[in-house]
């Protein structure tokens, strides 16, 4: 049966998503007069996205095929509330053409683009073949329907190694793999198969040839249901990590008027060949001398659509809210002018040094950047948590500035202002990234920069800076003091010291208090630290400002029974509290493997008594929408195996061990 899409007006949107993205389209619907419905799961309960909507109904489990997957829920959700729109958001059901269509054929309007182009578009080999007859350039590469591994061996033959290994049905790094010879490429297959399968429910691969230092760069089309199609500018996403997105740009700092124009003509005429209506992204790779090629086209809003609203003044959720409800573009082409120039980074709970683990745990404290320099997304609470169930990234946070250089300047102040504590984030390495010569300058940035950059340094665990190991160990200390209005009162020790001791990463600190002269002398080993004039910013006792040496400033503080979390000079560390003369270890011993991540077990490779290689696959772990592979530590055999597939790992938690083999 063929479904016409519901174009009309409409009063009460559902928003098929949670968190940062939720609350940003309430935002613009609100601003418009609409109604809003948010859909949650039991995780959810107490979310933000949930509190900034005019309702909101449980959908079920914490999982997502059990709440935001589930589209008959969703529907019933809406029926249940009186919304007559969806907005699905991004991620999730966002590129789901059945749901686009169950949509429809509830007499709903869907604020996105038709069920056909999202299925015309969805799966990579389909869309590829779409986009070469509409005179599209394309990545030479294989999207046959023979997925055996013969077949995929003798096209890349053909095509020439390195080649990527992409899942068809999905984006987002996921079942993504780098294959640089022919012996690697069946396990690159069966792992990429494997990723994508859990991710977007199909484990169709397509083969490309690996395109060298390319930028990242898209196009925002924006079309009617009239047959206006128009182009926003580009965005450039080349900083990824894991091949996923950290930090995005507009415009593209490679990208002249001349380009821009070319790749934007290409872009306009493939959405109009498929009859696209809403806001979408065709994405490309663009060469060192001026080349590009066509990877896929995302039928939805974009993590990164904050940065084309800010350099072109327009709300790209208010366009799709319009042209759902039957407006035409009253923009034309030359209507889109590019004012300054926009970044945005990805603030995500992440384990850097791990590999870029996803992490899970308690938001102990949040504090977003001061002022309104910068634009932030987020869906973050104190009190609440960042589970296992949902993608990594947190908030989002988008400087405009007349130069890319303003822009940058108040992008890198605002992320060190940034205050997450009780979970792993990237924080530290968002503001290292956007503080290195090589981003600074721009037109060498390519989609390895990360690697080429960073290299052996990202598996690096940094110690902090004396000073903030002194501030924080005063920090714990005065949270013992008296503090009428915040001013903490020494407390006169009379001779003796006041103690703590804090330890990161193997080493450890005992910081003894005295009294001096109007204040408090610290000691760390050899080095002493005079402080004065220490006042707690509120009662919570989270922020401490306190002369040092001389120089005043703060320090953010989060206490849990075992460990501190603070943030100093732009930086987040976590301290554990000890009370003995022992440095902590977490390690059981050197053979043994603990889960990196709270997520669940996909496979188990080994049983007790198998004889293993250093480097072999041991277990797989999915947490967050992505696979991660655990290998053994040393060569030995395994002498006990407490993880199962099918089950949970929670952080930390021993999975099994390896001894030397006698």
């Amino acid at each position: 049966m063929t479904l016409r899409k519901q174009i009309r007006p409409f009063h009460t949107v559902l928003v098929a998503n949670r968190g940062e993205i939720a609350i940003r389209v309430m935002r613009t619907a609100h601003r418009l007069g609409y109604g809003t419905v948010a859909v949650y799961s039991e995780a959810d309960r107490d979310a933000p996205h949930v509190q900034a909507a005019d309702r909101a109904v449980c959908i079920g489990g914490a999982a997502p095929r059990d709440s935001y997957l589930n589209i008959a829920a969703i529907l019933a959700v809406a029926e249940r509330s009186g919304a007559d729109a969806v907005h699905p958001g991004y991620g999730f059901l966002a590129e789901n053409a059945e749901f686009a269509d169950a949509v429809d054929a509830a007499g709903l309007v869907f604020i996105g683009p038709p069920g056909a182009a999202i299925r015309a578009m969805g799966n990579k080999a389909q869309a590829k073949r779409l986009v070469l007859a509409a005179g599209m350039p394309c990545i030479p590469g294989y999207q046959g329907e023979d997925q055996g591994d013969a077949a995929f061996l003798a096209a890349a033959a053909d095509i020439g190694f390195p080649v990527m290994v992409k899942a068809a049905a999905g984006g987002g790094g996921r079942g993504m793999r780098l294959v640089d010879d022919a012996a690697a490429l069946p396990e690159a297959l069966a792992s990429a198969r494997s990723e994508a399968r859990v991710a977007f429910g199909s484990d169709e691969l397509i083969l490309e040839r690996a395109v060298l230092a390319p930028r990242h760069v898209e196009i925002q089309v924006l079309a009617d249901s009239h047959g206006h199609v128009i182009h926003l500018g580009e965005r450039d996403c080349s900083v990824q990590r894991r091949h996923q997105k950290l930090i995005e740009e507009a415009p593209s700092p490679a990208v002249d008027t001349a380009l821009r124009a070319r790749m934007g003509e290409v872009a306009v005429r493939a959405a109009r060949a498929i009859g696209y209506i809403g806001a979408g992204t065709m994405e490309f790779l663009l060469d060192r001398d001026g080349r590009f090629y066509f990877m896929e086209m995302n039928t939805r809003l974009q993590v990164e659509h904050a940065v084309t609203e800010a350099i072109t003044g327009l709300d790209l959720v208010e366009w799709q809210m319009r042209v759902a409800s039957g407006e035409p573009l009253t923009l034309a082409q030359d209507d889109v002018q590019l004012n300054g120039h926009a970044i945005e980074v990805r603030l995500t709970a992440e384990d850097v040094a791990a590999g870029f683990l996803p992490q899970t745990g308690p938001v102990l404290r949040w504090r977003r950047p001061e002022g309104d320099a910068v634009r932030v997304d987020h869906g973050l609470a104190e009190g609440g948590v960042v589970s296992p169930y949902y993608d990594s990234m947190v908030a989002k946070l988008v400087a405009h500035g007349r130069t890319r250089q303003e822009a940058r300047r108040k992008l890198l102040r605002a992320v060190e202002q940034c205050v997450l504590l009780g979970l792993p984030t990237n924080q530290g390495f968002l503001a290292d990234c956007l503080a290195d010569p090589v981003f600074a300058e721009g037109s060498q940035v390519h989609t390895g920069f990360v690697q080429e950059r960073f290299g052996a340094r990202l598996s690096e665990r940094r110690q902090p800076p004396l000073r903030t190991v002194a501030l924080a160990a005063f920090a714990t200390l005065a949270q013992a003091m008296p503090h009428p209005q915040g001013h903490i009162r020494p407390i006169r020790l009379g001779g003796q010291t006041a103690r703590v001791s804090l330890a990161h990463c193997g080493e450890r600190w005992d910081a003894q208090l005295s009294d001096a002269d109007d204040g408090w002398m610290l000691r760390l080993g050899d080095h002493a630290y005079t402080l004065r004039h220490a006042a707690w910013q509120d009662e919570s006792l989270d922020t401490l400002h306190a002369e040092c040496d001389g120089v005043t400033e703060r320090i953010h503080v989060a206490r849990q029974p075992d460990a501190l979390h603070c943030c100093h000079a732009g930086r987040i560390w976590r301290f554990d509290c000890v009370s003995d003369r022992t440095p902590r270890n977490a390690a059981v011993g050197s053979g043994a493997v603990t889960a990196p991540l709270t997520g669940r077990i996909v496979e188990v490779a080994v049983a007790t008594g198998d004889l293993v290689q250093a480097g072999q696959r041991l277990v797989v772990l999915e947490a967050m929408k992505m696979e991660h592979t655990l290998t053994a530590p040393m060569a030995g055999v395994v002498a006990e195996v407490t993880a199962q597939a099918g089950g949970q790992s929670t952080l930390g938690a021993l999975l099994l061990r390896i001894e030397a083999a006698a």
